[in-house]
């Protein structure tokens, strides 16, 4: 591997994060020269000397190594991160390194887990921040490079092939690399402004209703509020907001196909059915079980709660409009499960994809035939076609090894200190990129009050989930094979 070429291609992802900290300084300055104008563009400077530096010193290559790929894809979000927590801690003292680096992490890989225990203090040019690395990270750091910066074309297919999960790429089918790569970033792009304009027709100014829209598309869950979206205590609100984390979950190559009107994705009938049926199941489970055991006095107000908590979990957004500590254990282990198994791949949700369950479930299924008849030949089937089992084993290993890291990050939690409720439901909220748990970590509450180690330990989890672990396990695993 040639580190200079990785160092010059991360410096040049690093210029995209400069664009953003200019925008939020800008944001700042429009709302009169906040306390966070000066941390912003100060952090802006420092990232463009160190961005620009390879660029001027390190020569261009026509084309890089697949193991050369996996680096640039993993130390440019590991420097948008770093470079990420500087505006918090230049802004403060409040602000310590682990918690400015846990706030960035928690905004770049979309976790929306947060140690600000006062956020309607925090200057607009700051929230603005906070939600840019969270609408950033909701595609993709080297996404935006890749369509942006012309002389990353080069490269555009194998970072593009890394930055994409094996399983959400699969399903695109004919359509060039960065014909994909610009309609993503132009669905996502309308998507928020739908989002947006939603918001604010359903009540909220411009300011929150942007910066609601940035992260519930980017399905991160940070809010400009203290009670989240219960804040807001608006009907109206919530509707729009559920909506756009439902389509925050879904495949975005189903929105290519509708707008190309071209067959350009496959294989997502069965996901897509799943993942709504999935959440409707749950959440009338849910519902029933809030209304049956008083919690809430009305039905209607069950079915309010209950549809809004399981989606927000569903999609690994993290939204909250009630405290679901407060909820009887049969609901704490559906929400629990929702946060475990998340959305369809190929959205801006995290967690195990809805798209590996249901290929276990048929793996399951063809185990149990081929038992019953050894003498015929049974494959994975999904939409018609047939699924190599190549792509089989691919989800079964994803799912072991993440079942894995949940309990190694349970038992890390446990041994710093916290209970067990805290610590099972912080790895599978840090790891699935969810936010809220439980206990401690609940939906009205955040990781403010954790040990330093607890956070440490969160903020390697939710680099793992971001990036869907065998990323980064396979730089290494390289290193040692060869």
């Amino acid at each position: 591997m040639r580190p200079l070429v990785v160092i010059r291609y991360v410096g040049m992802i690093l210029l995209i994060i400069v664009g953003f900290l200019v925008v939020a300084g800008v944001v700042s300055c429009i709302g009169g020269s906040d306390q966070a104008t000066l941390p912003l563009f100060f952090s802006a400077f420092i990232g463009l000397l160190v961005g620009i530096f390879p660029l001027l010193f390190i020569k261009a290559v026509p084309s890089i190594t697949r193991r050369e790929g996996y680096a640039i894809v993993v130390f440019a979000w590991l420097v948008a991160c770093i470079f990420g927590c500087l505006p918090y801690l230049l802004f403060s003292e409040d602000f310590n390194l682990i918690n400015s680096l846990f706030e960035s992490v928690s905004g770049f890989t979309t976790t929306g887990a947060s140690i600000i225990d006062d956020i309607e203090a925090l200057p607009d040019g700051l929230l603005f921040w906070r939600m840019s690395t969270s609408w950033i990270g909701g595609i993709g750091v080297v996404m935006f490079a890749l369509l942006i910066l012309p002389s990353m074309r080069g490269v555009g297919s194998i970072l593009s092939d890394m930055e994409m999960s094996a399983i959400a790429k699969d399903n695109y089918h004919t359509t060039k690399r960065r014909s994909i790569i610009q309609l993503l970033i132009i669905t996502y792009c309308v998507l928020t402004s739908f989002a947006a304009i939603s918001l604010h027709f359903a009540g909220m100014d411009w300011f929150d209703a942007i910066c609601h829209a940035m992260s519930a598309c980017s399905s991160c869950g940070f809010s400009t509020k203290n009670a989240s979206i219960a804040a807001f205590n608006s009907p109206a609100v919530e509707c729009v907001i559920m909506v756009f984390m439902v389509c925050a979950g879904i495949h975005f190559g189903v929105f290519l196909s509708a707008i190309t009107g071209r067959g350009s994705v496959r294989g997502l009938s069965s996901s897509l059915k799943t993942y709504m049926s999935f959440m409707l199941v749950i959440a009338l489970a849910v519902s029933v079980n809030l209304w049956y055991e008083g919690i809430y006095s009305s039905f209607l107000g069950s079915l309010r709660r209950g549809f809004f908590h399981v989606i927000s979990l569903s999609t690994t957004t993290g939204f909250a409009i009630t405290d679901t500590n407060l909820w009887p254990a049969f609901c704490v282990v559906l929400l629990t499960i929702c946060s475990l198994i998340c959305a369809c791949s190929g959205s801006t949700t995290g967690g195990i994809k809805i798209d590996r369950m249901v290929i276990m479930a048929k793996s399951v299924q063809v185990r149990i035939l081929q038992q019953r008849n050894p003498n015929r030949f049974y494959s994975v089937r999904l939409d018609g076609r047939s699924v190599s089992q190549d792509k089989v084993e691919d989800a079964l290993n994803f799912i072991a090894v993440y079942m894995l890291l949940v309990a190694v990050g349970c038992l890390c939690f446990t041994g710093f200190g916290n209970d067990l409720q805290t610590s099972f439901s912080a790895a599978v909220a840090c790891l699935g990129n969810v936010g809220p748990g439980f206990s401690k970590v609940g939906s009205m509450n955040n990781y403010a009050t954790l040990n330093t180690a607890t956070k440490a330990v969160g903020i390697m989890l939710m680099f793992l989930g971001r990036l869907e672990i065998f990323e980064i396990l396979q730089l290494f695993y390289s290193h040692r094979s060869e």
